[in-house]
C-alpha cells in the first residue's frame, strides 16, 4: 500500500482541490492567521502543512487574492518545483493512512483474531479508493480515519474506560477540526461513549451510579473532542484573529440556529454558514450517462457499488451479517455498523454528488466487519475468505497506478468509469502531467485544444493549447484534449466538438484525445 501510495503521489499533478489546502497550510505557517479556505478546520491542512515545511517553498507574503488562486500562486509563481512540493505535503497523509491501517487491523483482530485481523487489513491496504485519495493532500481519508480510531477507543473502552474515553473524545475532536461533515458522528459517538462505559460497570455498583458514570463518559466524549478543536485554531493563531476574505451566506432557520449554538470559535461557524451555501448551490452530477442538475439520494449507493472491487462488496456484506447473527460478535455491530450508516445517511443528503471520497468512511468501517467472516463457524469460511481477498488484490493490481478512475469488472474496469460517473470518481484533474509526456512523445508538433478541469497549469509542463470553445467550430482541426469530467457534462459547442471528433487515445483513463 505504502508503494502504491508513493508511486501514485509522485506521478499525478495537482487535484482540484489540493492547491487550496496546499495553499492553506502554507498561510498558517508562515503567516499564522485564518484568512482563506474556512469551509474546512484547520488540522488536516496543518497534517499536509508539516510537510510543506520539510519541503521549505518560497512563500510571497504580499499576496493578495482568492483560495484558489492561492495555491496556483504558490506552487507555480513563486519559484517553487509543484512536483517536490505536491509529494512533500502528500506524504503525511500517506503516512496517516499506513496508520489506520493498523487501527483497522487492531480492531479486526480483537474481534475475530489474528487471521481476521490479517483479512481487514488485506482488504484496507486493497481498496482503491483508500489508496487513491491516501495519496493526495485532502482532507476525507484523514477525516474518516480519526472518525473509525474513536469508534475503536470506545470499543476497548468497555474494559478500559478510564483513559480510552477521553483518547476517544481527541480522535473525535481531531476529526471535526478536519472536515465539518464528521459532526454528524457526534451523536453517534457519544452514544457509544456511555455505553462503553455502561459495559464496563463492576457487578456490585447500582444502576444509578452506572447511568450517572454512562453520562459522564459521554460527556467527556464532547468536550475533550471540543478542546481539540479549539486548539487546532489556537496552535494557526493564537489570538484568534478571523476576518473572512470570501462571501460568508447568511443561515436562517434550523441551520442558522444550529450554527448560532455551535461551540467553536467563529471561524469554524462562519465555515459551516459557508458549507451550507454550498448545499444550496445548483450543482450539476453525472450517473450511468445521465447529467443532471441537483442531488440524488441513490448516488452515493450506486457509485460505491461500482468503484468498489466485486470481492470486498461480497465480504462487506458477510462481514455485517456476521455481525448481527454470531453472538459473540454481536456486542461490535452498534460500533461499526450504525456510525457507518448515519455517516453514509448524512453523506447522502448532501447536494454535491462529487465522488466516493465522501463516503470513504465505508471502506475503513466495513473492512472491519469483512475480517469478522472468518469467526463464523463454517468448514469453508476461511477458504472463502482467503479467495475473495485475493479477488480484491489482483483487481486493485490490475489498476495500478490509476487509482481514482478505479470501477470493478462488473463495470468494465477503470477504462469505462467515465461513461458511468465523473469528478473525482475518474478525473480530478490528475494526469495533466501524463498528458504532457503523452503528446511530446506520440504526437509531436500537432496542434492542440485543450479542455481541461484541474488546477494545475497546462503551460508550465510545456503543453501549448487554446481552447476549442472560444473559435468557430471549423477552426477546430487536429488534436481535441478533453477531461473526461469536462466531456461527461459537455454541452453546447463542446458536445458538438466532441461528438464530430475521433477518439484517438486515453491517458491516464481521466483524459481522451480526439482527432478532428
Amino acid at each position: 500500500m505504502a508503494v502504491a501510495m508513493v508511486t501514485t503521489a509522485v506521478h499525478q499533478t495537482p487535484t482540484i482541490d489540493e492547491p487550496v489546502y496546499v495553499g492553506a497550510a502554507a498561510e498558517y505557517l508562515y503567516e499564522h492567521r485564518l484568512v482563506h479556505n474556512p469551509e474546512h478546520p484547520p488540522l488536516g491542512k496543518l497534517v499536509v502543512g508539516t510537510g510543506v515545511a520539510l519541503a521549505d517553498p518560497q512563500v510571497d507574503h504580499s499576496f493578495s487574492g482568492d483560495q484558489g488562486r492561492l495555491g496556483r500562486h504558490l506552487l507555480y509563481e513563486s519559484g517553487n518545483d509543484p512536483w517536490r512540493l505536491m509529494l512533500f505535503a502528500r506524504l503525511p497523509v500517506i503516512v496517516l493512512t499506513l496508520l489506520f491501517g493498523l487501527t483497522v487491523f487492531a480492531f479486526a483482530r480483537e474481534l475475530a483474531g489474528a487471521v481476521g485481523g490479517l483479512a481487514a487489513l488485506s482488504l484496507y491496504a486493497f481498496s482503491p479508493d483508500v489508496i487513491a485519495h491516501g495519496s493526495l493532500a485532502t482532507l476525507d481519508v484523514p477525516a474518516a480515519g480519526f472518525v473509525l480510531a474513536s469508534v475503536w477507543l470506545l470499543w476497548r473502552a468497555r474494559h478500559r474506560p478510564r483513559w480510552c474515553v477521553s483518547l476517544a473524545g481527541a480522535a473525535l475532536g481531531a476529526a471535526l477540526a478536519t472536515k465539518m461533515s464528521a459532526l454528524a458522528a457526534v451523536p453517534v459517538v457519544a452514544a457509544l461513549a456511555a455505553w462503553s462505559v455502561w459495559c464496563a460497570r463492576a457487578p456490585s455498583e447500582t444502576r444509578r451510579r452506572t447511568v450517572v458514570r454512562a453520562v459522564a463518559g459521554a460527556c467527556v466524549v464532547v468536550l475533550v473532542a471540543i478542546g481539540v478543536v479549539w486548539a487546532t485554531y489556537l496552535v494557526v493563531d493564537p489570538r484568534l484573529r478571523w476576518a473572512p476574505q470570501q462571501h460568508v451566506p447568511v443561515v436562517h432557520g434550523l441551520r442558522g440556529l444550529v450554527v448560532e449554538l455551535l461551540p467553536f470559535p467563529e471561524a469554524y461557524r462562519d465555515g459551516m454558514r459557508i458549507q451550507f451555501g454550498f448545499e444550496n448551490h445548483p450543482w450539476q452530477g453525472f450517473l450511468f450517462g445521465r447529467l443532471y442538475t441537483g442531488s440524488l439520494w441513490y448516488y452515493l449507493p450506486a457509485a460505491l457499488l461500482v468503484k468498489t472491487p466485486l470481492g470486498m462488496l461480497v465480504l462487506w456484506a458477510a462481514g455485517a451479517v456476521a455481525l448481527v447473527a454470531v453472538r459473540r460478535l454481536r456486542p461490535a455491530a452498534p460500533y461499526l455498523l450504525v456510525p457507518t450508516a448515519v455517516l453514509l445517511a448524512s453523506a447522502m443528503l448532501g447536494s454535491r454528488d462529487f465522488g466516493t471520497r465522501y463516503a470513504v468512511f465505508v471502506p475503513m468501517f466495513l473492512t472491519v466487519a469483512a475480517g469478522c467472516v472468518v469467526a463464523v463457524r463454517w468448514r469453508w469460511a476461511r477458504v472463502a475468505v482467503g479467495a475473495l481477498v485475493l479477488f480484491v488484490a489482483v483487481s486493485s493490481l490490475r489498476t495500478y497506478p490509476y487509482y481514482l478512475p478505479y470501477s470493478n469488472e462488473a463495470f468494465g474496469g477503470p477504462a469505462k468509469t467515465r461513461l458511468r460517473l465523473h469528478d473525482s470518481n475518474v478525473d480530478w484533474g490528475q494526469d495533466l502531467g501524463r498528458l504532457a509526456d503523452r503528446l511530446r512523445e506520440r504526437y509531436p508538433g500537432e496542434r492542440i485544444w485543450l479542455v481541461y478541469k484541474g488546477s494545475g497549469v497546462p503551460s508550465f509542463y510545456g503543453i501549448r493549447a487554446a481552447d476549442p470553445r472560444r473559435v468557430p467550430a471549423r477552426e477546430v482541426r487536429g488534436l481535441l484534449v478533453v477531461s473526461d469530467s469536462a466531456a461527461a457534462k459537455a454541452t453546447g459547442r463542446l458536445a458538438e466538438l466532441i461528438e464530430s471528433g475521433r477518439p484517438i487515445d486515453t491517458v491516464g483513463h481521466s483524459i481522451t484525445i480526439y482527432r478532428r
